[in-house]
C-alpha cells in the first residue's frame, strides 16, 4: 500500500475504535438505566442503532482500504497473467460503481428526502444521520480508483501481509530451486572426478607392468 492509503486506513482504524468505544459506553448505559436505575433513557437505543451503523460503515471503508476482505480468488489465480489482470480491473469497476451509485448518489437522495426529518429525543435529523453514506462512499471509490490503476499496471490485489507472505514464498521456492541445480551440477561434476580417478587407478596396473 502506499504511504497516503496507510495514512487514510490508519485515521479510518481509529474513527472505528472510537466510534465502537462510544457504542459499548452507551449500552452499557442502556442496560444500567434500564436494570439499576428502573428508568429506561429515551434515546440510548436511537443512538446505538446509528451508531452502529456509522461504526459499519466506516469500518467497512477501512478494511477494503487495507484489502482485508474475504475474496475467493481461486479460479482467478488459476487464469494466466493477462486474464487476472483483467479480472483485478473488472472487480474495481464494480466495486467504484457501487460506491459512486449506491453510497454516494443513493445516500445523497436519502439525505434530501429526510433531512428535516426529526429523530425524537435527540438534536439532529434523519438526513444528517445518513450523512455516513455519502462519506463512506466517497472512501471506498477512492481506493477503488488506486485498485483500478494498481490492477491496470499489473499489479497483485493481495492485502499487504498476503502479498509479502506470497513474496516470500515465491523467494523461498526460487532459492530453493536454485539450491536444486547448484547441488545437482556438483554432484555430477564430483561423480566424473571419481570416474576418472577410476580410470586412473585402473590404469596404472598395465602401465607398471610394461615399465617392469
Amino acid at each position: 500500500m502506499s504511504a497516503l492509503r496507510s495514512r487514510g486506513v490508519e485515521v479510518l482504524r481509529w474513527i472505528s475504535i472510537g466510534l465502537f468505544a462510544v457504542l459499548v459506553a452507551v449500552v452499557v448505559w442502556q442496560v444500567f438505566a434500564r436494570q439499576v436505575l428502573s428508568a429506561p433513557s429515551a434515546w440510548s437505543t436511537t443512538v446505538s442503532q446509528y451508531l452502529l451503523i456509522w461504526l459499519v460503515l466506516f469500518s467497512v471503508a477501512m478494511v477494503f482500504g487495507e484489502r482485508g476482505h474475504v475474496a475467493v480468488d481461486f479460479f482467478a489465480r488459476m487464469l494466466p497473467r493477462a486474464g487476472q489482470r483483467i479480472t483485478n480491473v473488472l472487480v474495481a469497476l464494480s466495486v467504484f460503481a457501487f460506491a459512486a451509485l449506491g453510497l454516494v448518489w443513493g445516500g445523497l437522495r436519502g439525505m434530501s428526502i429526510s433531512w428535516h426529518q426529526a429523530i425524537p429525543g435527540l438534536p439532529v435529523t434523519v438526513g444528517q444521520m445518513y450523512l455516513a453514506l455519502p462519506i463512506a462512499g466517497v472512501i471506498i471509490a477512492v481506493f477503488a480508483l488506486d485498485d483500478l490503476v494498481h490492477a491496470a499496471r499489473g499489479g497483485d490485489m493481495l492485502a499487504g501481509d498476503d502479498a509479502q507472505q506470497a513474496a516470500t514464498i515465491s523467494a523461498a521456492e526460487a532459492g530453493e530451486a536454485d539450491d536444486a541445480a547448484t547441488g545437482g551440477s556438483t554432484t555430477g561434476g564430483t561423480a566424473a572426478d571419481d570416474l576418472s580417478a577410476d580410470d586412473s587407478s585402473t590404469e596404472d596396473p598395465s602401465t607398471d607392468g610394461k615399465g617392469a
